[in-house]
């Protein structure tokens, strides 16, 4: 590779690593141009999966502030660009990774935080966005329902009582 071909494979990462929401590093060996193809097709539109030189994506992750990467930036290693939502990225790798053993999740970034392996497991385990955002307006649903019949408790108790005296004065009076 040329020098001014490095150069530019360089600046074309360290775009890709601005533009994404999070990083997922991966190791490939094993596995087949095939199954590569599928893993692609299963990440969908909001995550890019390429193989990339470990020596430039170390520049490119540096030139970034994602110094933590190079640790894990050896061997064969293919990184997943995630622009969107990273929990579906990481459960099509985590999944994809059950059924092939020859894929390793290796870490990633999110944030600009540091994920260890483990970590990227979790983020696979948590429900998506709209999920999560549907539970928080049901909860949200459920307390407004219970301040309004809160609110409409005093005044009902109030003119029950003053309906029980109403009829205890006329009971008296008759």
């Amino acid at each position: 590779m040329a020098k001014s071909d490095k150069v530019a494979a360089v600046a074309e990462l360290v775009e890709r690593f601005r533009a994404a929401d999070a990083v997922l590093l991966t190791e490939y060996r094993g596995l087949t141009v095939g199954q590569l193809k599928q893993l692609r097709r299963g990440l969908g539109e909001n995550a890019t999966y390429a193989v990339a030189k470990n020596t430039l994506a170390r520049l490119a992750a540096k030139e970034v502030g994602l110094d933590f990467l190079a640790e894990d930036l050896k061997g064969p290693t293919a990184i997943a660009f995630v622009s969107g939502e990273p929990v579906e990225a990481a459960k099509t790798l985590r999944d994809f990774a059950k059924d092939n053993p020859a894929l390793v999740l290796k870490s990633g970034a999110m944030d600009g935080a540091q994920l260890s392996a483990e970590g990227v497991k979790k983020l696979a385990d948590l429900e998506s966005r709209e999920v999560l955002l549907a539970k928080a307006a049901g909860v949200l649903k459920a307390k407004i329902g219970q301040a309004a019949f809160a609110f409409n408790a005093l005044p009902v108790k109030a003119v029950r009582t003053i309906d029980a005296l109403r009829e205890k004065q006329q009971g008296e009076a008759a």
